[in-house]
């Protein structure tokens, strides 16, 4: 149990990438490997995945994605710590018609991508602060390919601190004067019913 423990904690929602570590191909392709073997609700399996690693692809999406609404005051990722890959999970709706019955498995998918990124020391973030419509005429997707969730990818260049707060202290992430994350969690005991 300590070893998920410790994948999860340091799964952490990053901001801020080494942009000379590129992430190939492969790489990816093992992520997807990976979230394959997931859970599917009904089996239905309904997802393909655009794998963006090329900068010229990289420039076409990054500039659709919205990040760290809480914090209005910045702009990140800053210049220069960009994400230096994407995974856009899609949903084709010749194989499910309706996006709602698999918002759940959307999360599941990403969240195992990004536990098996972690296990390779690198980092990501899910991103759903996009234009469906914008983001798949920027890659000339067919219309049943439809954009779900996008989900960064890159070597962490940030620090981020978790820290366990008080029952009614806010849950606000927020950045120090050193740029550092803190991202505040409830206590075990303050969650449990």
């Amino acid at each position: 149990m300590d070893m998920i423990k410790e994948l999860v904690k340091k799964s952490r929602s990053y901001r801020g990438y080494d942009e000379s570590r590129k992430i190939s191909k492969e790489e990816l392709m093992e992520l997807v490997d990976c979230a394959r073997f997931a859970p599917s609700s009904v089996n239905r399996q309904p997802f393909k995945y655009l794998l963006a690693y090329e900068q010229s692809d990289l420039d076409k999406i990054q500039p659709l994605t919205g990040w760290a609404r809480a914090l209005p005051h910045m702009k990140l990722p800053h210049p220069g710590k960009c994400p230096t890959a994407f995974i856009v999970i899609c949903q084709n709706t010749d194989w499910d018609p309706d996006l709602t019955h698999n918002l759940r498995d959307v999360g599941i998918v990403a969240q195992t991508m990004l536990l098996a990124a972690t296990e390779k020391e690198l980092g990501g973030i899910m991103i759903g602060n996009f234009s469906q419509k914008k983001l798949a005429e920027t890659m000339n997707l067919p219309e049943n390919i439809v954009p779900m969730l996008i989900v960064a990818f890159g070597k962490p260049d940030e620090e981020i601190v978790l820290i366990e707060v008080e029952a009614g202290e806010s849950l606000k992430y927020y950045r120090d004067d050193q740029d550092t994350h803190y991202v505040p969690k409830r206590k075990l005991n303050d969650i449990i019913l």
